[in-house]
């Protein structure tokens, strides 16, 4: 009985990492995200288009509220896809789906890549 609940524990907290480390995202398929055209429908511009690179995201991740266009915006899903119709004139992105989830990873990343003021900079 006690090997039982072993397995069942066990079972639990593999199921709980794997799932957490899918609900992360994808930093290389958010980056390709990030620089689609299709975002911007018929426009054909994309996140990068304004963003090169990432600029001015730099603290996007630290964020909870965003004032874009004189709205606020609760959370980075809301404020990536404010962006998504009103600059890009794009279709909204899922704010629970896999694609939402990869786009945040990588803007996520853009803060960690960028220099601390520490180093010098």
């Amino acid at each position: 009985m006690k090997s039982l609940k072993i397995v069942i524990f066990s079972s639990i907290i593999v199921g709980l990492v794997f799932s957490f480390a899918f609900a992360s995202g994808d930093v290389v398929k958010g980056k390709a995200l990030f620089n689609d055209p299709k975002l911007g429908g018929k426009a054909g511009k994309s996140c990068n288009s304004c963003h090169p690179d990432g600029k001015g995201l730099e603290k996007a991740a630290d964020k909870k509220e965003f004032n874009l266009g004189g709205k606020k915006q609760n959370g980075i899903e809301e404020a990536v896809n404010f962006c998504i119709e009103m600059t890009l004139k794009g279709k909204a992105i899922d704010p629970k789906g896999t694609d939402m989830s990869n786009m945040v990873a990588y803007i996520k990343s853009i803060a960690k890549k960028s220099p601390s003021p520490a180093a010098g900079y």
